[in-house]
């Protein structure tokens, strides 16, 4: 079978959903779901959300210069989505969605969500009008992560919480594990030669 050409477009799949929180400077609050958010550098740690001018959560962004990254897992699918499809001129998401707002640990206004495993505290350091959407380039500050799911060595299984991802108009679950990083070039253990010589 051929492939079909289409004109240009995000078919980049699949992504992130997470849930952002954000405040004003008077301490209003609100939570709005991105697709479009990622990693940008290691060294200083930097994060990346774009966002539409007309959201109303872009206001607060722009003026306290701050969000929070939450990361959204199965059990927090239903949010995530009514999140992203309901405005905050209209609903109180936190409560509709039954979310808890807690303060941050370096963050000054913006909230963190309680019920995600890895909350990202960023300080925006660049806006970029893109088109459509603005990108706010900005330095990860501080993250939060869920001590429940720390192993028994005390490191933390981020792939237990259920991580949730978007797929072309859909939440999906990760699913199950098919490597690991470097899986592809690793040399195999060779097992060790257990026959013995009979004397």
């Amino acid at each position: 079978m051929g492939k079909q050409v289409w004109k240009p477009g995000n078919m980049l799949y699949p992504l992130p959903a997470v849930m952002v929180s954000t405040a004003d400077l008077e301490g209003e609050s609100n939570i709005l779901t991105v697709a479009w958010a990622g990693t940008v550098c290691t060294n200083p740690p930097m994060a990346y959300i774009s966002v539409r001018p007309e959201r109303y959560s872009y206001h607060m962004i722009d003026e306290s210069g701050e969000f929070v990254i939450n990361l959204t897992t199965e059990k927090l699918a239903r949010a995530a989505d009514y999140c992203g499809v309901r405005s905050g001129r209209d609903v109180d998401k936190w409560k509709d969605c039954s979310l808890t707002k807690e303060r941050a640990s370096v963050l000054k206004y913006a909230p963190v969500i309680a019920e995600s495993p890895v909350n990202i505290e960023c300080r925006v350091a660049k806006r970029e009008k893109l088109g459509s959407h603005h990108m706010f380039l900005a330095e990860v500050m501080a993250v939060q992560a869920d001590e429940s799911y720390l192993d028994e060595k005390g490191r933390f299984d981020l792939n237990r919480t259920g991580l949730l991802a978007y797929s072309h108009g859909e939440y999906m679950g990760l699913g199950k594990k098919l490597g690991t990083f470097g899986y592809s070039v690793r040399k195999k253990r060779r097992r060790a030669n257990k026959t013995h010589r009979i004397r």
